[in-house]
C-alpha cells in the first residue's frame, strides 16, 4: 500500500508517513513550547500521517487518537487566538490540586474503560498501553488547549509507555522519537512553568 512506502535504516523498514507524521509531531512539542500558533495545524497534518500507521500497525486506541486529537487541535487553534497576551503570548497557568485529581482519576478511568472496549473489539494486540497512551494524549492536548502547565506531565506519562510500545509494535522510528520527546517535554515544562510564575506575578503586582 502506499503508506507502507519507505526506506530502510540499519535495517529497519521505515513508512514515509510514519517519518514524517513523527517529525511534525516533534515540530509540535517545539512550538507548543513557544506557545506558537502554528503547534495547531502542524499538528493536523501529523495526525492525518500517522492515523494510516498506527492502522496497519493493529493498534485501534492510537489510530481512533489521532482523530480525536485532530478535532482538539481545531479546538486548541481556536482557544489560542482568543486568548493571547501581548507580552507572554498564550495565557498559561499551573492547575490547583483539584484539577491534578480530577486529570489523575480520568486518565485512570479512561484507560481502564478504553482497553475493555479495545479488547473486546479485538481493535488493538496490546489494550491496556494502546488505551493509556490514547486517554494521556487525550488529556494533555486537552490541557494544552486550556493553557495548563500540567499537560507536559501527562506527556511525560505518555512517552514512558509509549516506548516499549512502539518497539514491541515494529516502529522502531516512533520509538526514537518518544525518547526525543520527553527531553523536548521536559524542557517544556519548566519553560511553561517559568510563564505562569511571571503572569501569577504579574496578575498580583498593583497597577
Amino acid at each position: 500500500m502506499w503508506y507502507e512506502v519507505g526506506l530502510t535504516i540499519f535495517g529497519q523498514k521505515i513508512a514515509y508517513t510514519e517519518l514524517v507524521g513523527q517529525v511534525l509531531a516533534l515540530a509540535v512539542v517545539f512550538l507548543a513550547q513557544r506557545r506558537s500558533l502554528l503547534t495547531w495545524p502542524v499538528q493536523l497534518v501529523s495526525v492525518a500521517l500517522l492515523f494510516t500507521v498506527y492502522m496497519s500497525a493493529h493498534l485501534g486506541g492510537l489510530a481512533t487518537r489521532q482523530v480525536v486529537v485532530g478535532l482538539i487541535a481545531v479546538y486548541g487553534w481556536y482557544a489560542w487566538v482568543r486568548r493571547r497576551d501581548p507580552v507572554f503570548g498564550v495565557v498559561v497557568r499551573s492547575g490547583s490540586w483539584r484539577e491534578r485529581l480530577a486529570v489523575v482519576g480520568v486518565f485512570v478511568l479512561g484507560t481502564v474503560s478504553f482497553a475493555l472496549v479495545l479488547d473486546w473489539l479485538d481493535a488493538s494486540w496490546a489494550p491496556w498501553p494502546d488505551a493509556a497512551i490514547f486517554v494521556g494524549t487525550i488529556l494533555a492536548f486537552s490541557l494544552q488547549g486550556l493553557g495548563l502547565v500540567e499537560f507536559w506531565l501527562v506527556w511525560l506519562v505518555v512517552d514512558f509507555i509509549g516506548v516499549p510500545l512502539q518497539i514491541q509494535s515494529g516502529l522502531y522510528f516512533s520509538a526514537f522519537v518518544y525518547v526525543i520527546f520527553a527531553g523536548l517535554v521536559i524542557h517544556g515544562y519548566f519553560d511553561w512553568n517559568r510563564t505562569a510564575r511571571r503572569l501569577t506575578q504579574a496578575a498580583k503586582s498593583p497597577l
